[in-house]
């Protein structure tokens, strides 16, 4: 009888020890899927200054995105769709692994910004827009176009819009290849000109030059402004980012 009880004490231990031992080694399948349960929807920017955190529309549209969500910003001022992708800077979107990213080029693809960053609307931008968008389908990533906020220049009290030519280009683009669309130059534009020249310029910031004045990049409140615009837009052409927003 001892013996018996001696033995059924000793299997009961082993058996403690044992599910001690596996309750304190971790599980590779539940790790992953907590991993996966905590995992941000990733959103990434790809632009020129405009799209910025420092001096563009790129930090006040984050604030608009639901908790859930990562922005990741990776517009880089000076550069054009040419520049953008001969530099590595591309690169670096796609191996950020987005789920969605949204594509603003324009300012610096106009003439007089030199041969390393200039591009033609119908031709060279065209090209380079439409590689963007066959690269980031490749990885899975939903890449989304928006055109470029206007410059806040009047001539006379009307916009002179001279990015006109490179929307227009990116919008057909967009239609070539199902791209969705977020038409911020042409919003711009609208909210610009009713605004007027003078109440157009709340929305300048600081230029370093004395006596320069910025109307291309946007301080605090013109951001705040066009994340706004953009925000509404998406909601509009694409339901899946729509439904990232707040």
């Amino acid at each position: 009888m001892f013996r018996r009880s001696l033995l059924s004490l000793s299997l009961y231990a082993l058996a403690i020890t044992a599910h001690t031992v596996a309750a304190a080694e971790p599980n590779p399948v539940a790790s992953q899927q907590e991993a996966q349960t905590h995992a941000k929807i990733r959103i990434v920017l790809a632009g020129d200054s405009t799209v910025t955190d420092a001096a563009g529309w790129g930090a006040a549209f984050a604030k608009l995105l639901k908790p859930e969500v990562e922005c990741v910003n990776l517009a880089s001022s000076g550069q054009s769709s040419k520049s953008f992708r001969d530099g590595g800077r591309w690169k670096k979107v796609l191996d950020a692994k987005p789920a969605i990213v949204l594509i603003q080029f324009g300012h610096n693809d106009m003439p007089g910004k030199g041969p390393n960053r200039e591009t033609d609307p119908t031709t060279t931008y065209r090209t380079n827009l439409i590689a963007c968008v066959k690269e980031a389908r490749e990885t899975g990533a939903q890449p989304i176009f928006v055109t470029s906020v206007a410059r806040r220049v009047f001539d006379n009290g009307k916009l002179r819009g001279e990015l006109k030519p490179y929307a227009d280009a990116m919008k057909q683009a967009a239609a070539d290849e199902k791209v969705p669309l977020v038409d911020l130059f042409s919003r711009s534009m609208t909210v610009l000109q009713e605004m007027g020249p003078d109440k157009a310029d709340e929305f300048n910031p600081p230029h370093p030059k004395p006596g320069a004045t910025d109307r291309t990049h946007l301080n605090a409140k013109g951001a705040e402004v066009f994340a706004g615009v953009i925000a509404e837009e998406l909601k509009k052409v694409s339901p899946e980012a729509g439904a990232l927003l707040r």
